[in-house]
């Protein structure tokens, strides 16, 4: 009786398509999810999950994100500096005048699976706050 192989892609197979997201009035999550499913590569055929097989995502108006409901004033951030009394704690609406890339990444790294890969995955995503960016050619504009 003959066996199936999973098949397994080669590092020198993949390829990398790169995408354009544009956050403008969609909201967080909706958007985090979608990017983080082609960083990870999950949409491909070819999906493996100890490698980068994922593509590359360029986000555009990152300030424009939104939250529903009362999550803008409700929803925290928080850091340590690992100092005593060294905890901050920051609303939504703070962090959005803040950093708003912040925002996006935080939410999209979320999703990703912690470790060296999950750090190198997302490299693969360039955040904008306005709809300028510089990687039209790959894009193919």
């Amino acid at each position: 009786m003959k066996r199936n192989k999973t098949y397994s892609i080669k590092e020198k197979e993949i390829k990398k398509e790169w995408h354009l997201i544009d956050c403008k009035g969609q909201v967080l999550g909706r958007v985090a999810n979608q990017v983080a499913r082609l960083l990870r590569g999950k949409n491909k055929p070819t999906f493996t999950p100890h490698m980068d097989c994922g593509d590359n995502v360029v986000v555009i108006n990152a300030s424009l994100v939104k939250l529903t409901g009362k999550k803008a004033e409700q929803k925290i951030y928080f850091w340590h500096s690992d100092y005593p009394g060294g905890a901050k704690y920051f609303t939504f609406d703070e962090m959005m005048k803040k950093d708003p890339k912040k925002v996006v990444r935080q939410a999209v790294a979320g999703m990703i699976p912690k470790g060296r890969l999950g750090r190198q995955i997302v490299k693969n995503m360039k955040i904008f706050l306005n709809d300028k960016h510089t990687y039209k050619k790959e894009l193919g504009g």
